[in-house]
């Protein structure tokens, strides 16, 4: 990397472009194309994401007011609307989604020494899902209610990191439980979800599995509690307990022991958390519930700073496009992030690039605080002086 790239280049630098190849060819992707390939189509997308345009004709406007900067930028082919709603509508989405999921993995290696609100080194995962709303009419694909259509984005969240390491785009009908049958366990690893999760035989599943998982309970559950462990009042803690199922449903579905928490927070509300872990402190799986807010704050980030509640095409595999490509413009800079060891945070980081994409200052040096030297004070006093 050297300082005669533009930031759009150094940045896409840190891709992993031989997996892109090879996942064109898989997917056929470049079949039959002349002019716009997959690669021209990813840049355009990732530089839409990156400096927030709103539609085609925003990105189109965009890229030719710098026609002859494009070339430096990896472009290839001839920009414009058409070629770009074709290439959303026809390209398979499975091609990025993979792309995405490639760069997942790597960014999970980079935030593996993350420090965890709790003391725990075991793997956490928080699982939830967040919902787009879509106009019926353009996207007919996507039912909901009975006027309204919507997009769900199932998200399985390493908390270290923030980084998604699973996501399953469905229309706003499917449950939030239905997503479970789709995970593959992670044994010894910690999920953790809120009360719409709550199905026993799917937690007695990942149980098997030698998962473990924390969950808060409906108000109607009903159980028999078998043994209490001692616990400090002023702590929060109200309870500690091995408790049985005694509806007839959920014993069916969850034929062992389960762990009852119950926990005061500072607000005066009683929190009350199931799991299968008998042996982690009463408090650290109190901790770990309350780390699943991260999920809710990784749907709110990505919402206010992505693309992906106005979309550029209306077909499904427009919207999964681009959504893909979302995700891997957000885990890129996530590695960038880590591997140029950035103090900033992810908004600061993309704040700054949406702004200088056609620059030609070092990535690094763009990315860190720029503080002048002594010298260059004096030098400029000088001038002034001068």
């Amino acid at each position: 990397m050297h300082a005669g790239k533009l930031v759009f280049a150094q940045l896409m630098e840190f891709a992993p472009w031989h997996t892109f190849r090879r996942l064109v060819t898989k997917y056929r992707g470049d079949f039959n194309v002349r002019t716009f390939s997959c690669l021209d189509q990813f840049l355009c997308m990732a530089f839409a994401q990156l400096t927030y345009r709103e539609s085609l004709r925003d990105i189109e406007a965009c890229l030719r007011s710098q026609s002859t900067k494009l070339y430096h930028l990896g472009i290839r082919g001839k920009v414009s609307r058409s070629a770009l709603a074709d290439a959303n509508e026809t390209r398979d989405w499975r091609l990025y989604a993979d792309f995405a999921q490639g760069l997942i993995r790597t960014a999970r290696r980079l935030y593996l020494d993350e420090p965890l609100g709790a003391q725990l080194s075991d793997t956490v995962y928080a699982l939830d899902a967040t919902t787009v709303g879509l106009c019926l009419s353009l996207f007919p694909w996507a039912p909901f209610r009975r006027a309204e259509a919507a997009i769900k984005l199932h998200t399985l969240l390493d908390l270290r990191g923030s980084i998604p390491s699973f996501i399953h785009i469905s229309d706003g009908k499917l449950h939030d439980v239905n997503v479970l049958d789709l995970l593959i366990p992670e044994p010894g690893a910690f999920y953790v979800m809120d009360r719409g999760y709550l199905d026993f035989r799917r937690l007695f599943l990942l149980h098997q599995a030698g998962s473990f998982f924390v969950i808060r309970p409906r108000a109607n559950f009903k159980c028999r509690r078998v043994y209490s462990m001692p616990v400090d009042r002023h702590t929060g803690l109200r309870c500690d307990q091995l408790i049985e199922l005694i509806s007839f449903y959920p014993r069916q579905g969850y034929p062992q022991r389960l762990r009852r928490i119950g926990y005061r927070d500072s607000q005066g509300k009683l929190l009350v958390f199931l799991t299968n872990h008998t042996a982690l402190p009463a408090l650290t799986v109190c901790q770990l519930y309350r780390q699943r807010w991260q999920v809710e704050l990784f749907f709110k980030w990505i919402k206010q700073h992505l693309r992906i509640k106005r979309f550029f095409g209306t077909s499904e595999n427009a919207v999964k496009t681009q959504i893909w490509i979302a995700v891997a413009v957000y885990v890129l800079v996530a590695i960038v992030r880590k591997q140029l060891n950035l103090p900033h945070s992810l908004h600061a980081l993309l704040q700054i690039l949406s702004l200088t994409p056609f620059e030609k200052t070092p990535l690094l040096q763009l990315l860190t605080d720029f503080q002048p030297t002594d010298e260059a004070v004096t030098l400029d006093m000088q001038l002034k002086l001068l």
